[in-house]
């Protein structure tokens, strides 16, 4: 009860900051509002006790710092925001999307589909009604083309003829209606297939988009576009770590830079960084599945190009698995489109939050700033540091992992996002670790490090340093999610859970039922069959055994049955006989001998024929 008087509570605060950003002309959703108001409270600088009740006067404080820092539109850690709040509200994995587009189609159809199973045609008017309707649910179904074109129609009409003709639709008016939704998906893969057929043998499917062809330009294309974003990531990564690393050595440098908000900038770029590798590892993926569909695709073709040949007709039960294994493999391609899409549009949508760079540093003044800085990149970092690594005797209570002693050593699960654990907390940077220096593996967790250094410092007392991570995350709510320290903040969840806008806020520690069994008998059961448990059933058994004490066998023979034998009798059982009253016989007719002479004519002009008849007579045969 309490939970939910505080999501309602909480849920007004986010109406009410809305509310003020509208008055001053700038909109904030619901969801980024909710992120601000958990950077707000957990920033120690604002003096908020997420433990206790706010007063009147919290909640308007509360109220006027969240409203502040969403009018701060200058700010990298602001934007930082939106694009975490945009990449979680918009992103999904291939699975997911795939899911999601599959439901929307399925649900595209189902009212053509329901249409179809609940007709009862009884009339040859209502039969073509139905079928013209089932020629609509395959065009739909497949997406070969678009229901108007009237040369597209007919093409798939006749594909369906050819497997399922018209006369059928009583059969397949009588059938249960699951039955029928599962004849309409059969069908509509099959004359997929018996299209794209005909298109590779150039009778028809000129509506039919290459998308193989298109997959294989399009993709290096995307691909490209995410390695140029992350290109220019790494270049901003770089300077700004530079520009900080010197303000940290040098005071009269820090007074120069820490009006820029290079802490922010650098969060930001390196957000930006792992959400553009996120879509570079799909596209990647995309890329392979491609590859992989395109020789099967393929080896399907031609196996049913030699099926077929030039044979009038084939076996049913040879080419149809050919033509629904090209129909599937189709579908794959359909779905490799909509994800290159969607990764694209993905791509395109975050370059507008890489434009918060320009306005805080163009770049005459980042160049000004950078003389006399060195810059280096992240793997110059690492290759410096691969000749160090940590001595383990060195550290009697801490477990270090190596790959030459760690099986899956590149598949292990790096905390902070693979940064270093000690220059986080103290130093506010975000440098690469390298795992050659060595892990540490601290309560189950492993630890990177960018020097040997600061991997013997953060070893010395880690809960210490894990900390300062922490309480750093505070003052810059966007690490959380960049460096993964959602476990940290397990307390933090959504104000009402229904609604995904404010999944950032205050939850308590999750908890679960659980259970478990061991075995009742782990050595085989040895069971005593002659065991009582009863005592009278062991009294009736006792009292049974003394009344056979005094019985005794007796055994006598008379006269008649001295000396008498056992008889025994033999009969010969019926045996099969039969019997054949029909005879073959024959008869055969004389054969016609017919003979002519004079045809050829004679020494007188007329001519005199004479037809001779040697047939036997019947009887004489």
């Amino acid at each position: 009860m309490a939970c939910r008087r505080a999501g309602t509570r909480i849920g007004d605060i986010v109406r009410e900051i809305r509310q003020e950003c509208a008055t001053r002309g700038h909109a904030a959703s619901e969801t980024l509002v909710a992120f601000v108001v958990k950077a707000v409270v957990l920033d120690p600088g604002n003096d908020f006790n997420v433990d206790q009740t706010f007063t009147k006067k919290d909640v308007q404080d509360l109220i006027q710092l969240c409203v502040t820092k969403l009018l701060d539109t200058t700010n990298p850690s602001l934007s930082t925001m939106k694009m975490q709040v945009y990449f979680d509200t918009n992103y999904a994995n291939r699975a997911e999307l795939l899911s999601e587009q599959h439901r929307v189609l399925e649900g595209r159809l189902a009212p053509v589909v329901r249409d179809i199973t609940d007709s009862h045609p009884r009339v040859q008017e209502e039969m073509e009604n139905v079928y013209r309707k089932i020629v609509s649910y395959v065009l739909l179904s497949s997406g070969l083309g678009s229901p108007t074109d009237i040369e597209v129609v007919r093409e798939v009409t006749a594909a369906l003829q050819s497997v399922f003709p018209q006369t059928e639709v009583i059969t397949f008016t009588s059938l249960s209606k699951k039955s029928k939704e599962q004849q309409l998906k059969n069908l509509a893969m099959l004359v997929t297939g018996i299209q794209l057929y005909n298109k590779e043998c150039g009778k028809g499917g000129s509506s039919i988009d290459d998308l193989p062809a298109i997959l294989s330009e399009a993709i290096p294309s995307a691909t490209w576009m995410v390695d140029e974003g992350l290109n220019t990531c790494h270049t901003l990564a770089h300077q700004y770590t530079a520009l900080l690393e010197s303000m940290l050595e040098d005071p009269h440098r820090y007074l120069q830079l820490s009006a820029f908000k290079l802490k922010e900038a650098l969060f930001h770029v390196r957000q930006y960084e792992a959400f553009l590798c996120i879509l570079l590892s799909d596209a990647i993926t995309s890329a392979q599945e491609v590859e992989k569909m395109k020789v099967q695709f393929a080896t399907t073709m031609e196996q049913l190009k030699n099926t077929v040949q030039n044979k009038v007709s084939t076996d049913t039960k040879e080419v149809f698995p050919l033509f629904v294994a090209l129909s599937k493999l189709w579908t794959s391609f359909q779905d490799e489109m909509l994800l290159l899409s969607f990764l694209t549009n993905m791509t395109n949508n975050l370059q507008q939050f890489l434009e918060i760079h320009s306005q805080l540093f163009t770049e005459e003044v980042l160049t000004s700033l950078l003389e006399g800085v060195t810059v280096k990149s992240d793997e110059e970092r690492i290759r410096e540091t691969m000749g160090t690594r940590v001595n383990v005797s060195d550290f009697k209570n801490q477990e270090w992992l190596f790959p030459e002693t760690t099986d899956n050593f590149d598949q292990l699960l790096i905390q902070y996002h693979g940064f270093c654990a000690h220059a986080i907390g103290v130093k506010g940077l975000t440098l690469p670790g390298n795992p050659a220096i060595g892990i540490l593996k601290h309560k189950e967790r492993c630890y990177v490090f960018s020097s040997k250094e600061a991997a013997y410092i953060f070893a010395q007392d880690p809960e210490k340093f894990i900390q300062l991570n922490i309480e750093k995350a505070k003052e810059h709510i966007e690490l959380i999610q960049l460096l993964e320290l959602h476990h940290q903040f397990e307390y933090l969840a959504p104000y009402a859970q229904a609604r995904n806008a404010d999944k950032y806020l205050m939850k308590p520690t999750t908890k679960c039922d659980s259970s478990t069994q061991t075995d009742t008998h782990i050595l085989p059961p040895t069971i005593v069959t002659s065991y009582e448990w009863n005592e009278w059933e062991l009294r009736r058994k006792a009292l049974k055994l003394a009344n056979l004490r005094r019985k005794i066998t007796h055994a006598m023979q008379t006269d008649l049955s001295h000396m008498r034998r056992e008889n025994s009798t033999q009969v010969y059982l019926p045996k099969d006989v039969s019997t054949q009253t029909k005879r073959d016989n024959s008869s055969n007719v004389p054969r016609p001998q017919i003979f002519l002479k004079g045809l050829r004519g004679g020494s007188t002009p007329t001519t005199h024929m004479v037809k001779v008849d040697l047939t036997r007579a019947a009887d004489e045969t």
